[in-house]
């Protein structure tokens, strides 16, 4: 177990007391921005945002998914491991699977004390929009500054097919119903809705905020360099690989600027309560949100791309400590896993288009 943790709103960090009297932990490395309640924020290039489909989490088949730079559902950002070397186990109920994936070579003493870890820390991961409480807001929201000479726009109504413009309704029901949106009243920026259509007949419900984002400025904090990162965890024999589950959504929307999303429908307006994809500076805020409460794992247990993690052991030993002190924090900042695309205790995978193991 970690010892205690204290959060510096000024520095924007979250400190292990017993690293600091530690005299290789150099934290004049860690030069990120700070946690404010009011900082500009960077983002996904995109024109749009998804109004995501419950149904549909971690879909890679969305037309727009290459349109962000931070994306980390794209073919060539996933972090996976091997499947063929890995089984599936189920903590939960015959009528209610729980189903989490863990490497198949490990010992049986390896395998007994990760399940045992794995089941104390269930509550870290997320099988429904229902299990994600949403990211501690202390620790980052997600806010909209406006460039000061910036006109407002509200777009007018587009018109939409029948059959697709009762499947936005739908989409919106189901956001509705697990509070990722609100109804909103005389907004002052609105967009539209743009329907995709995907390769089931159905349609990816996406929002139009190119206005919005070019009012916006520039959040530069910065993304991982990704060969960096792929080398810093090449070589270890011992690998757990985790994705967040429902991206983005999880952090929550600065109340004062909710407003600022609101986008307009054949059955409404609303407005989004936590923040969504396209939105300029969304992955920046995502990877300060990450950055944040892992500053002083990363590069020695941790490898973090935005949404992306992975815990990293030289010593097979050493990883299960490694790994409870990480859910440790997952628990303590409310942020949750997405257990279909989480794999602990292997040997490889592939982590943002590369192939990592102990070899290289």
């Amino acid at each position: 177990m970690d010892p205690p943790l204290s959060f510096d709103t000024m520095s924007g960090f979250v400190t292990r007391f017993d690293d600091i009297s530690d005299g290789n932990n150099d934290m004049s490395i860690f030069e990120y921005l700070n946690v404010s309640q009011h900082f500009p924020l960077i983002a996904p290039p995109a024109p749009t945002t998804h109004i995501y489909d419950v149904d549909d989490v971690g879909d890679t088949d969305d037309p727009l998914g290459g349109q962000s730079e931070c994306d980390s559902d794209t073919e060539d950002r996933k972090v996976t491991p091997i499947s063929s070397s890995t089984e599936l186990i189920d903590f939960g109920a015959p009528d209610q699977p729980r189903k989490i994936r863990i490497g198949s070579s490990l010992s049986p003493n390896e395998r007994s004390r990760l399940i045992d870890l794995l089941r104390s820390y269930l509550d870290v991961f997320a099988w429904s929009y229902e299990d994600m409480p949403g990211l501690d807001p202390t620790i980052v929201q997600h806010h909209l500054p406006i460039l000061p000479h910036a006109r407002l726009v509200k777009q007018k109504l587009r018109r939409l097919h029948p059959r697709w413009s009762l499947q936005v309704k739908e989409e919106i029901q189901k956001q509705l119903s697990v509070g990722f949106l609100s109804v909103v009243e005389y907004p002052e920026w609105l967009a539209n809705v743009v329907p995709v259509p995907k390769k089931d007949d159905k349609v990816r419900v996406c929002v139009d905020f190119r206005d919005l984002n070019k009012a916006s400025p520039k959040d530069d904090f910065p993304l991982p360099h990704i060969d960096m990162l792929v080398d810093s965890t090449a070589g270890h024999p011992m690998l757990s690989f985790m994705d967040g589950f429902s991206g983005y959504n999880q952090i929550l929307m600065a109340p004062e600027d909710m407003v600022k999303t609101s986008f307009i429908t054949e059955w409404g307006t609303y407005c989004y309560r936590v923040m969504p994809f396209g939105l300029k500076n969304a992955g920046a805020t995502y990877q300060r949100a990450t950055t944040t409460p892992f500053h002083d794992m990363m590069h020695r247990d941790v490898e973090v791309y935005v949404d992306d993690m992975i815990i990293k052991s030289r010593d097979r030993a050493d990883h299960l400590a490694a790994l409870q002190r990480f859910v440790e924090r997952i628990r303590q900042f409310r942020l949750r896993l997405n257990p279909k695309k989480c794999t602990f205790g292997v040997t490889s995978g592939k982590l943002l288009g590369h192939i990592v193991s102990e070899r290289g």
